[in-house]
């Protein structure tokens, strides 16, 4: 299963690398919508402790969306928008290292079979 961006998905990237992500097909890493605990790609923890303590804390966020392997996402985007995946490995690498993920939000998105 697959994911169609149709529209600005909401985040901490500048609103031109958010943009660059519409109409772009992305394989889902886990099938359909899910509800996850979120954190922001620019404010989220350094550390796995971190991330227990802004969890615990209430320093997440819940959403909706679909779960896409970051890296994959970001080597997609890049053979249409170079600049912008430019600006998510010198500014968010922590994000889109090999086994990360992002949630795109469920209304930012359409499945595609």
């Amino acid at each position: 299963m697959e994911v169609r961006i149709i529209s600005t998905p909401p985040g901490e990237a500048p609103e031109d690398v958010r943009k660059a992500w519409v109409g772009l097909v992305l394989p889902l890493a886990v099938s359909g919508a899910q509800t996850r605990q979120t954190v922001g790609v620019l404010s989220r923890p350094k550390t796995f402790l971190g991330l227990l303590l802004a969890l615990l804390l209430g320093r997440t966020e819940r959403q909706r969306g679909y779960v896409v392997d970051a890296y994959r996402a970001i080597e997609i985007l890049a053979k249409s928008a170079p600049d912008a995946a430019r600006w998510w490995r010198d500014n968010a690498a922590a994000s889109i290292r090999p086994g990360k993920r992002f949630l795109f939000s469920a209304e930012a998105c359409q499945e595609v079979s």
